[in-house]
Order: structure tokens, then sequence, then C-alpha cells
């Protein structure tokens, strides 16, 4: 039987840093578009800034988060053909580490252009997003049977 408290079975687990690791992109794209929506579209405000790094950390951490994934379906599932729920999940990572990315990116270029303004679409895109990351977090949660 594992226990809950033995370091070994948690680290070194198939699947288990994937699981932990999907947490920080999550939780920094919906910080960071937390603060861009209170930044009201000032790229100049501390809110802006907050925004910016936020979404900078989510897109680089998305990197070592789809890693361990494929990791996990290959070495968890010995790289069984992908279906179904599984499928739809890694379907919808690579979509909301794309807008993660997009966000990331619309952010750093207003930075670098002269306006003083944050264009309106990011918030569509930014939305777009959080909806996604919601859905594959879900799917994620019913094959680590949390959701069951």
């Amino acid at each position: 039987m594992v226990q809950p408290f033995d370091p070994q079975s948690a680290l070194l687990a198939k699947h288990a840093q994937h699981v932990v690791l999907v947490h920080f992109p999550i939780a920094l794209y919906i910080a960071g578009v937390f603060f861009d929506l209170l930044s009201r579209g000032k790229k100049l405000s501390a809110f802006a800034s907050a925004a910016y790094f936020n979404l900078s950390l989510a897109a680089l951490s998305t990197i070592p988060v789809v890693a361990t994934g494929l990791l996990a379906w290959r070495f968890a599932l010995e790289g069984q053909k992908l279906k179904g729920v599984l499928l739809l999940h890694l379907l919808l990572a690579i979509a909301s580490s794309l807008l993660i990315s997009i966000s990331w990116w619309i952010h750093r270029h207003s930075r670098r252009t002269a306006d003083e303004a944050l264009p309106s679409y990011r918030l569509a895109v930014e939305a777009l997003g959080v909806c996604l990351v919601a859905l594959t977090g879900h799917l994620g949660g019913f094959l680590t049977g949390v959701n069951i």
C-alpha cells in the first residue's frame, strides 16, 4: 500500500512531476489575467507590470509541464495510443500553452511599442485562454482520478 507521506513514492511516481508542476502555469496565468483586468488596459501601471511578469512566468513554466506530461504518457501509460479523454486533454493542453504564449507575446509586444494602451483584443484571447486552461485542468483531474 502506498503511504501518503512517503517522499519516495511521491517523487518517483511515474506521473507525479506533471501533476505537481501543472499548477504553476495555471495559477500564474489566471493571476496574470486578473492583474491585466485590474490594469484597465494601461500598460504603464503597476498592475500591467504584474500581469506581464505573471504571464511571462506562466509561458515559461508551460515548457516543463508539457514535457512532463509527454513523459508521463510515455512511461506511465507505456506510450499506448491516445484516445478519448487523454487525447482531448493533450490537444487542449497544447492549445492552452499556445494561448498562454500568445497572451504573453501581446503584452511583450505592447511594452516595446510607443502606444499607451494595451490592445483590446487581448481580453478575448485571455478569456479564451482561461476557459481552455480550466477545461484542460478539469480533464486532467479525471485522468488522475480526482474528479471521480
